[in-house]
């Protein structure tokens, strides 16, 4: 028996010391991506691959980029107010650690601010980029950078971002460039002008469309990367609408890692945030365009991540599950895409968002046809996927709160939270 025990003692000796010293030899992650698929659920994952399977006429689901990474977990996402969270409380739990109340944004429910990984992580002098599908100065982008105590005051919010000092911006434009309604003072050109004159004063160069930011990109120590200017506000377009030279998050993600790519290592907030529009409209094809849209934004950084795999962190999740959406409407065990796959062309010739085609044909009657359910038009209080990949990406498989994920990263990354 002491022979037994003590061979028993060495083999948990040897184990501890080899899981030590493996854990002493990882390196610490220089290259750190977040993807937020707002409003993106496991079913809208699961929707989007079995329309990619459908397409080829086969029964099946087809992976996502993202879906095929070797570590998986899911998180849970209430607020410190709600059961079902917004996405401002829950992209502040994903930036700074802690939960807030519904509608607040990057402050505690006392209304003290909170501090952003991006912030301490720029502390540490790597380069920030936080970038987005939808407004720069929305609910997830926000609370990257900004403090409001109403998610809504857009304008506050868009003005802290050029005091940021992070180097790279990309997306929809400024929503606080639209007056509040009954604001009888302001006009969105002077709003607007403001919110640049302040960028301007902070040293970032203001960019619209892929050839502006081209040429004037090796100029720049900051920059603020937008759409052409006649629709420099609005979110970018919708993937299933989009036209030539329409910006595009992989555009704008690859460009991102050009740029702040300069031997110090980078930390890039991506969001694909129309997936939620979409979802609160319980459209199917712009659900499941828009879910696609971002695997290819996350394809790029993935790509990177072949080239720097001891040193890179990709990480991709969600704020909040949007619509309820399900694989089955009513009884039966079938569903059909493949009028969406088929009729894709002839929806994005109907208009330039979801709303046009809307019009003409009712998205609940494309969920009937499809035979896809839906249980809201709001939020829904699930837990949201986290898939993984690189340096320090064990740390996010099973079961985790959203408050856990910031911390992770900067764990990953060697930081103090």
């Amino acid at each position: 028996m002491k022979n037994i025990g003590l061979k028993i003692l060495t083999f948990t000796v040897l184990i501890v010391f080899s899981i030590s010293a493996f854990a002493g030899n990882q390196k610490k992650a220089k290259y750190v991506f977040l993807f937020i698929g707002d409003g993106m659920g496991f079913s809208h994952i699961s929707l989007s691959e079995a329309y990619l399977s459908q397409k080829e006429g086969k029964i099946g689901s087809e992976p996502l980029s993202f879906t095929k990474f070797p570590v998986m977990g899911m998180a849970t996402t209430y607020s410190a107010s709600n059961s079902i969270t917004c996405s401002s409380a829950a992209g502040t739990a994903l930036s700074t650690g802690f939960k807030t109340n519904n509608h607040m944004l990057g402050v505690a429910p006392d209304t003290s601010d909170l501090e952003s990984i991006a912030y301490k992580i720029h502390k540490k002098g790597i380069p920030v980029g936080i970038m987005t599908t939808v407004t720069i100065d929305h609910a997830t982008p926000g609370a990257f950078y900004a403090h409001s105590a109403d998610r809504n005051d857009y304008y506050t919010i868009a003005c802290q971002l050029p005091k940021t000092g992070f180097e790279f911006f990309g997306g929809g434009g400024f929503q606080g460039a639209f007056p509040k309604k009954g604001d009888k003072e302001n006009t969105m050109e002077k709003l607007n002008g403001e919110i640049l004159k302040i960028a301007a004063d902070n040293g970032y160069t203001v960019t619209y469309g892929m050839d502006d930011y081209s040429a004037n990109k090796d100029n720049a120590e900051k920059v603020i990367m937008f759409q052409q200017k006649e629709k420099a506000n609005e979110i970018l377009p919708y993937a299933l609408f989009r036209k030539d030279n329409d910006l595009t998050l992989t555009q704008i993600v690859k460009s991102a890692i050009e740029f702040l790519d300069k031997g110090k290592g980078f930390f890039i907030m991506a969001e694909g945030g129309k997936i939620d529009w979409a979802a609160h409209s319980n459209d199917v094809a712009s659900t499941i365009y828009e879910t696609l849209d971002m695997s290819d934004a996350i394809q790029v950084a993935y790509k990177f991540y072949l080239e720097h795999p001891d040193e890179t962190l990709i990480v991709v999740t969600a704020d909040h599950e949007t619509g309820g959406v399900s694989l089955g409407r009513k009884n039966g065990y079938v569903f059909d895409l493949t009028s969406i796959a088929e009729g894709a062309d002839d929806m994005a010739n109907l208009g330039s968002n979801p709303e046009d085609y809307m019009k003409i044909v009712p998205a609940d009657s494309v969920s009937k046809s499809t035979k896809i359910g839906w249980t809201t038009s709001s939020h829904t209080g699930g837990a949201v996927p986290v898939f993984a990949i690189g340096a320090g990406s064990a740390s996010f498989s099973g079961r985790q709160d959203n408050t856990e994920i910031p911390r992770k990263i900067c764990n990953a990354m060697g930081i103090k939270f």
